[in-house]
């Protein structure tokens, strides 16, 4: 890039290492023919050449003549931004780059050593239960506790949204903190706990409802005959894996409870079916039946709440 005393800016550019190295030395040539007194000198250029690939020279020059005029001899100022991309410095970063992410301690060591503590938000749910030695995540237990305490008489429960930026500090502290108390102050808001629980079971991995048993839920779930309907329904969710099961048949109990207080919190088993559904079961692959799979969704969170006595009652009931 060369700037004169005039303001034009001139940019000659190239991917050709020796082109670039062309240009530079033929304006170089025009410096060294001024007069001594004037020009930078040859062996500190070549010095400044070896120890960086952007290289600044300041100098008397007019760019109308290759002598400067004399009333402008110490007021013009000719710059020469040399910048060359250079394919070995490139190669020998990309190289030392490599290195480094192959020295790198693997998340697994990270975690042995206590560095990184085992995330609970966007965890698979197995994994999050091994880790607690449970089949229920310890969060998804005090955040029902913390509901049933405060919040069943709460107009909207689930339904209305808490502050999305305190949520994420629970999220945070959640996943960087042993011990959770939800009564402290902070989390006084009961939608924040209600938003969190939906955003923990949203970032799931694999929803609660496995991909696997998606499209079998959609066909139980269109069954005409509503005995057999259930029965259907039931015989799935006893296939699930236990991590799955246990934590499902918690979590619509306790939605059941929600449920029961309609009156009051105005969320009927339809209403917790549409908050609910799209969170707790999804496609693998969205299609374009997104309207419909969701229609189906609210329907399976709806009947298993309304039929919950049935469906995770044991065999005898």
């Amino acid at each position: 890039q060369i700037t004169t005393v005039s303001g034009n800016e001139f940019l000659l550019q190239s991917d050709m290492d020796f082109l670039i190295l062309d240009w530079f030395h033929a304006i170089k040539n025009v410096i060294d023919r001024l007069p001594k007194e004037q020009r930078i000198t040859s062996g500190n250029l070549e010095f400044k050449l070896r120890r960086s690939s952007s290289i600044e020279l300041l100098h008397n020059l007019d760019t109308e003549s290759k002598e400067p005029k004399p009333e402008h001899r110490k007021s013009l100022i000719f710059r020469l931004n040399y910048s060359a991309s250079d394919t070995n410095d490139r190669n020998r970063v990309k190289s030392r780059l490599k290195k480094f992410i192959s020295r790198r301690p693997s998340l697994k060591t990270l975690q042995e050593k206590g560095l990184i503590k085992d995330q609970i938000f966007g965890s698979h749910l197995h994994m999050v239960c091994e880790h607690e030695k449970s089949t229920v995540p310890q969060f998804v237990r005090l955040c029902i506790k913390a509901v049933e305490r405060r919040g069943l008489d709460v107009d909207g429960i689930y339904r209305v949204s808490g502050n999305l930026a305190t949520i994420q500090k629970l999220r945070f502290v959640v996943n960087q903190e042993e011990k959770l108390n939800l009564d402290d102050s902070q989390w006084e808001d009961i939608h924040v706990v209600t938003g969190a629980l939906k955003m923990f079971f949203r970032e799931l991995p694999e929803p609660l409802f496995p991909y696997c048993f998606f499209e079998q839920f959609v066909e139980a779930i269109k069954i005409q005959d509503n005995a057999t309907r259930i029965k259907a329904i039931r015989s799935l969710v006893k296939k699930l894996p236990r991590p799955n099961y246990d934590t499902m048949k918690i979590l619509f109990e306790h939605l059941q409870k929600i449920a029961a207080k309609e009156s009051v919190n105005l969320m009927s088993t339809q209403s917790l079916g549409i908050v609910f559904g799209p969170t707790l079961l999804r496609p693998e692959k969205e299609t374009g039946n997104m309207a419909v799979h969701m229609l189906y969704q609210n329907q399976i969170v709806e009947l298993m709440l309304s039929e919950y006595s049935k469906i995770f009652g044991s065999e005898e009931d």
